[in-house]
Parts: C-alpha cells; structure tokens; sequence
C-alpha cells in the first residue's frame, strides 16, 4: 500500500506543478469524493475520517465508531464484541477507529475522486484564469491573433495563457485581422460566468484612445495632464477634451507632441482615424466651441432653463465643417460635451421654426 500512496502523491504532485494548482485545494476536493464515496457505501457523515499527508506519504480511510452496550445506530455505534477486532481492550465509551482499504470502496469512489479531480482542475484554471483577465481589466493589452472565424468575422486571441474573442462588432472599421497578428486591444469588462470568466474586448472603445494617449504621453502618465472625456466613432474620427494641470504646461501642445509625432503615432495604431485634440474647459460656452473643432464659433448660447442644450452660431461658410460628414462633427461634440447642441448659421433668423 505504502508504494501506491507514493505514487498517488507523485501524481498529484505532478498536476499542481504542470496545471498550477494549489495542492491543498486538490487534496481538499478529493477529500472530499473519498468521504462521500464512503458514505455511500457505509452511511454516516461525520464520522468518515479521511488523512491524506504528502509530506509523510499517509493515506488513510477510517470510520470512527463509538463503543455501546445496545446499538441504536449501526452507522455510529458497536458493540464491545465487534470493538476487540479493532482494539482489544475496547470498553463502553471508547470511539474506535475502523480503517478501510481503498478497495472496499469500489470502482464508485475511484471514479467520484476522478470526476472530482478533474473537476477541481476546471475550477481552479477557471479560477486563476479569471485572476488573470482581471489584473488586465480597464487595461490596454497587445493580443496575438490566434484564429479568425471566416464567417462571423470574430476573432479568437492569446492572453497571457488565455483565449479571449474579439467580436467583429468590436473591431475598427474595414480593418482585416489575420492568424498570427499583435494588435492592441482594451479590455472593457470581466464578468464571471457558468463556463468560466468571460472578457470583453475591444478595439472601438473610447478606452483604447484614452490608454493609448496614456502610453505615448508622459505628461499624461504622470498626472500633468488630464484626459476629461473622450467621444469616438471608431476607424473614422475621436475627439479628446485635455486639462493641464500645470499653468505652465500646453495640454494640446503635448498630446500632439514636437511636429505631430506623438498624435501620429496613435493615428497610425488605429490605422487612420482622425483626431481632434481639444482644451476643456468648466465654463460650457468655451467647452462647446472648442469641441466644434475644427469649425470656427462666433457665439454659444446656453439655455437658461438648465436642460444642458444650447445654441451654437457658425459662419455660414463653416456650417458644413461643424455639423461634419453626415452629422459626425456635431455629434462626437455632443457626446463629448453631454450637451444638446443647436447648431445655427451666422446669417439664419433666430425663432423662425418657434411658436
């Protein structure tokens, strides 16, 4: 018996160096099938006593029985007669401990250990799986592109020792993503689910700008500079509202780095995408016109009531370029704002479609 158990422990050593398991935990679960195998066979709960020791080499099953004159319960109790086969001076009141071998278990108990086993190891891959997603949660990763599902267009990608899929509805635009590629990605959100941790990723999020300007932006790594709202419509145009936390700092200035470099090496990460770089402001008037780049405004008005909608007069000849390509223009300011924006021309009667 004493080499089975050496091999027992050898191989249960084995999975937790090669599955990186904790060995407590594994040994906790096949505790806990021996004592239900046992269970089932002898009846009882808490009086299974199951001693599994890798330091020693101990294995041992045993079923703790107390010594009575007239048995009620045969699960629990003996008698002193059935006692001395397991203790000869066995007397009413002593707790005997009756020791099993394994096989009396049957092939039931050897199967629920395997189950069990096999179990656990999901359960903890699961488990360090989802440590594993979490530490990169909110963050910007580089994926490598595992496989490309040809007609969904979803692609599966390596975390760390990970896979995680990339929808089509989170990738940019026309872009094409092959086996074998490292692309950027941030990850959304972590959410544990019945078959394990579930990731969301994405390519389209206004967090793969924002931690993309982090990364190529010192001032805004270290806190000089401040990112206060993003609003983006992925492979086509984000806009960035920036604080200097510096009076003596051009937020826009660093963002767009000495001759454009900074700003263009995020255009070319995100294969093109323009990007309007604009200085926050708390007073909503100067905010707006700003976040109308690159339209010129002659005058913001805000609605006194409170409803956070304004109206916003433009030359005439900017009219075009502030409400952009089929309304793009207009619409990241106002997202990036939280405004309504009304936009006017200079030349056009205020009130005329008013009651």
């Amino acid at each position: 018996m004493k080499n089975n158990n050496a091999e027992f422990f050898e191989a249960l050593q084995l999975l937790v160096k090669e599955k990186g398991i904790d060995g407590d935990y594994l040994l906790e679960k096949i505790r806990a099938a021996i004592v239900l195998a046992v269970k089932k066979d002898y009846g009882g709960d808490e009086n299974i006593m199951v001693e599994m020791d890798p330091a020693s080499g101990k294995f041992a099953v045993c079923i703790r029985k107390t010594v009575v004159e007239e048995i009620e319960n045969p699960e629990m109790e003996l008698t002193p007669d059935q006692a001395v086969k397991y203790k000869k001076a066995a007397k009413v009141g002593d707790v005997i401990e009756i020791p099993l071998e394994t096989k009396q278990f049957g092939r039931i108990a050897a199967q629920t250990a395997k189950h069990v086993i096999r179990q656990g190891i999901r359960e903890a891959e699961r488990g360090q799986k989802l440590i594993e997603f979490q530490r990169h949660n909110q963050e910007l990763v580089t994926v490598r592109v595992a496989r490309v599902d040809p007609v969904t267009g979803a692609a599966t990608v390596e975390i760390g020792k990970s896979e995680a899929v990339l929808p089509r509805s989170e990738q940019v635009g026309e872009e094409v993503l092959r086996e074998g590629m490292h692309v950027k990605v941030f990850v959304v959100d972590v959410k544990e689910g019945e078959k394990g941790p579930r990731v969301l990723l994405s390519r389209t999020h206004p967090g793969l700008v924002k931690r993309l300007f982090e990364m190529e932006v010192p001032e805004i790594f270290d806190g000089t500079v401040e990112i206060k709202a993003v609003s983006r419509e992925a492979g086509s145009r984000t806009k960035l509202a920036v604080l200097a936390h510096d009076e003596n700092v051009d937020a826009v200035g660093a963002c767009i780095g000495a001759k454009g470099a900074r700003v263009a090496q995020i255009v070319e990460e995100l294969g093109g995408e323009k990007i309007d770089i604009i200085e926050y402001s708390e007073d909503p008037a100067a905010f707006i016109s700003a976040a109308l780049a690159p339209a010129k405004v002659v005058n913001v008005e805000v609605d006194p009531d409170g409803a956070k909608a304004c109206r916003a007069t433009v030359p005439d000849s900017q009219l075009s370029l502030a409400i952009g390509n089929k309304g793009q223009n207009a619409r990241l300011a106002a997202r990036l704002t939280g405004w309504k924006i009304d936009i006017r021309p200079e030349s056009g009667f205020y009130g005329e479609d008013e009651e």
